[in-house]
């Protein structure tokens, strides 16, 4: 008989402990710096949640809590929110010239462009996009949700980090300076704003696609 687990998390859309995987996901899933661990026990976890909230430092030797990314898959959405934005990414050639931009998926106006930028790779473009738009419209007071088809674009920024081969260079200067800075407004801003899996099966290709499979 499998064994219960226990989901504890600090940070996300509710914090406490869940007692299934689908209850914790609900928490974790889409929001930016999520946080969570499981524990085979009920007070293990409670011992774990008390500790974060005092914001104690715990050492790996001490083998209580160990901080997890978001590693979640994240699924298509069944329904289209014509009020909001998507967002998408080309790079020719990997790595090659990479641009992105975003649209308002009501109207198909681009809302933002950028120009494409040397020896990059389609995935930091993707990360790219996605904080582009949460700033624009943290700017524009607007809380409407952001469209991306790239899985890995949205983990990237749900966990406020970049997991790329792709070493920094004279060459791409341009598109690190880019990652640095979206990096750095992840960590000092707060968003709302939802971050949806675009549905390609059941809606085609996500607006802001560059067209050029």
């Amino acid at each position: 008989m499998a064994s219960n687990k226990y989901y504890a998390v600090f940070k996300g859309r509710k914090t406490g402990i869940f007692t299934s995987w689908e209850e914790c996901d609900e928490h974790i899933t889409g929001f930016s710096g999520a946080l969570y661990k499981s524990f085979k026990t009920r007070e293990e976890a409670e011992v774990a949640l008390e500790l974060a909230e005092q914001n104690f430092i715990i050492t790996s030797e001490q083998k209580e809590v160990k901080w997890q990314e978001t590693k979640t898959k994240i699924f298509p959405e069944k329904e289209l929110i014509m009020d909001s934005v998507c967002v998408d990414a080309s790079c020719l050639g990997n790595p090659g010239y990479v641009e992105y931009r975003g649209i308002d998926t009501a109207t198909r106006k681009v809302i933002f462009h950028k120009s494409p930028m040397p020896n990059g790779t389609n995935n930091l473009g993707e990360f790219l996009a996605i904080v582009h738009a949460l700033a624009y419209l943290n700017k524009q007071g607007r809380d409407i949700p952001i469209y991306s088809d790239s899985e890995v674009g949205i983990l990237w920024v749900i966990n406020k980090r970049v997991r790329t081969k792709l070493t920094s260079s004279t060459d791409n200067e341009e598109i690190f300076n880019l990652v640095d800075r979206a990096l750095k407004w992840l960590e000092n801003n707060e968003y709302t704003n939802r971050i949806l899996k675009w549905n390609t099966v059941s809606w085609g290709d996500i607006p802001a696609d560059f067209g050029r499979k």
